[in-house]
């Protein structure tokens, strides 16, 4: 069976499954990264995520590398480019990433306009189907934080001027739709309202955000959001890193190459979002794994089968490193959740509420 399809927007139908490919250029070799790509086009896979900070952990030296793979898988398999929908993203405003346009410092048009025509040089294409913003360009708690602290602020470019950037690309062919990753209820309903005001500017349709067994914080104001203004979610590493596998739950710890065990102490951001040291990670993975099991499913069936259940989420932005693990989250695309399961999955979630936010 074929993955389903999505209509995220106009013309634009997308996989129920996007193959993340943060991996290629790091933990997948060109080779690999084909044989991967290879099997998730064969598996009815049209959509694939990228960024041009991408592969991680994020080093100068492999900068760039996820695009370029898939941009020469594409060229080199000689796929017809309207078989595939390829989204990828502009880094927003960073300290250590001093290769990217010396930080980067800033979202100003200069800024996007450069990413976007690098990432599709290196794309190997003439446009890019979903552009999305990364990260915003002002502070806001993300990747683990929770609590908004006001004296964080610091100047950044008006989304006013993101957006003229965003609708030029439109507007030149290079971009067809765009999008926003990491947001907040606030973020979303600003670009809107913008949008709205400036004539003919292009309108967001979706958000890449986390979403999965172990963070639904989407569900506390977002989704309202996004249901109203017809804004469709893009649930990001709906494993949580790998966690909701189980894979770490053996009496060895996990696979020596899993992301956590093999970049220890050089994935700061991932080791302190997704930590198995907490206690209410652990546990609340656990009781899922029980439920998992007690119903005859595969863990993957569960956590994949749960956050495409969502009445908002249009497609689950996955990542695997290997043939094996890639069909079971195909296979797990195909799994129907039961009420009473959906039941069991909530009350452990009324009692470790996201732990992975």
């Amino acid at each position: 069976m074929a993955v389903p399809l999505f209509n995220l927007a106009p013309n634009l139908t997308v996989s129920r499954l996007c193959f993340g490919t943060m991996t290629f250029g790091e933990q997948n070799t060109l080779q690999e990264s084909f044989c991967l790509l290879d099997k998730a086009f064969d598996s009815g896979i049209n959509f694939f995520d990228s960024a041009e900070m991408y592969p991680v952990p994020q080093r100068a030296e492999t900068h760039g590398r996820s695009e370029q793979y898939l941009g020469r898988w594409i060229k080199d398999r000689k796929i017809p480019r309207d078989r595939l929908i390829l989204a990828t993203k502009v880094a927003g405003p960073s300290g250590q990433m001093t290769w990217i346009r010396g930080g980067p410092e800033c979202l100003d048009a200069k800024n996007i306009e450069e990413a976007i025509d690098n990432s599709l040089l290196r794309l190997q294409t003439d446009y890019i189907d979903l552009y999305q913003i990364h990260w915003p360009d002002r502070y806001v708690p993300m990747f683990g934080e929770i609590e908004y602290d006001p004296r964080r602020q610091y100047f950044s470019t008006p989304i006013e001027e993101q957006l003229h950037a965003l609708t030029k690309a439109v507007d030149a062919g290079k971009v067809r739709y765009i999008g926003l990753s990491n947001e907040t209820p606030y973020g979303v309903m600003k670009f809107l309202q913008v949008a709205g005001i400036i004539d003919g500017c292009s309108k967001i349709i979706s958000l890449q955000n986390s979403y999965s067994l172990l963070c639904r914080t989407f569900d506390s104001a977002l989704a309202e959001c996004c249901h109203h203004e017809r804004i469709f979610l893009l649930a990001y590493s709906p494993l949580a890193m790998g966690i909701l596998s189980g894979k770490y739950f053996g009496g060895d710890g996990g696979p020596a190459d899993a992301r956590m065990n093999l970049f220890r102490g050089r994935y700061s951001e991932g080791e302190s979002r997704y930590s198995l040291s907490s206690g209410a990670t652990r546990t609340a993975t656990r009781e899922y794994l029980q439920i998992a099991e007690k119903y005859g499913l595969h863990p993957v069936s569960l956590a994949i089968g749960f956050v495409l259940k969502h009445p908002l989420v249009a497609s689950a932005v996955f990542g695997a490193t290997k043939i094996w693990q890639l069909q079971e989250i195909v296979n797990a695309c195909h799994i129907e959740l039961t009420a009473e399961v959906i039941a069991e999955i909530n009350d452990v979630h009324s009692r470790f509420p996201n732990p992975c936010p």
